[in-house]
């Protein structure tokens, strides 16, 4: 494979982060969760990034803004979806250099929290741990191993519990079912 680098998406990659969305799950779901929030405005344009080989898209990454919802307090957090690999370039690194290069970029930009549904073995490497030990909550039911937060920066869930509330692109697609 050729050597392949990490940017911000630009006008010019909405039908190619489509595609590699589309082509990494083998069904629309996730591609059509991706255009909802951008079209529905629940993204921040600097956290959405795709890796590129040659001229060509290979991978993306988004974290679209949640909120930790208590009976008291709303907590900004971010959401880890989607990841997207093309399936050429699946189990070469480019999912893990997506992450890292997302996170450095959110904890850049001042953000505190992630949450992510995903596979259990997967994304403790990068620091997830389960949210319910925080006392966060899914709005849908999801194994608790699968349902994982991470402190972008010590204490940031300190005092935190709560439900997240997803941008309502998520419903509108089925990306989660509540």
């Amino acid at each position: 494979m050729d050597s392949f680098f990490i940017r911000p998406e630009r006008p010019e990659d909405i039908d190619a982060i489509f595609e590699v969305n589309f082509q990494a799950f083998a069904q629309d779901g996730e591609a059509r969760l991706v255009k909802a929030l951008r079209d529905g405005g629940d993204y921040v344009k600097e956290l959405s990034l795709v890796a590129v080989s040659g001229d060509r898209i290979i991978g993306h990454i988004l974290f679209p803004p949640i909120m930790i919802v208590s009976d008291t307090a709303e907590t900004p957090a971010l959401a880890l979806a989607t990841l997207s690999v093309h399936q050429d370039y699946q189990c070469l690194g480019i999912g893990t250099a997506l992450i890292e290069e997302g996170l450095k970029e959110c904890q850049h930009l001042g953000h505190r929290i992630v949450i992510v549904v995903g596979h259990p073995s997967y994304y403790p490497k990068f620091g997830f741990t389960i949210a319910r030990d925080f006392g966060i909550n899914p709005p849908f039911p999801c194994p608790d191993e699968a349902f994982m937060a991470l402190q972008l920066t010590s204490g940031a869930l300190d005092g935190i519990s709560g439900t997240v509330r997803y941008p309502l692109a998520f419903d509108a697609t089925g990306a989660y079912t509540s």
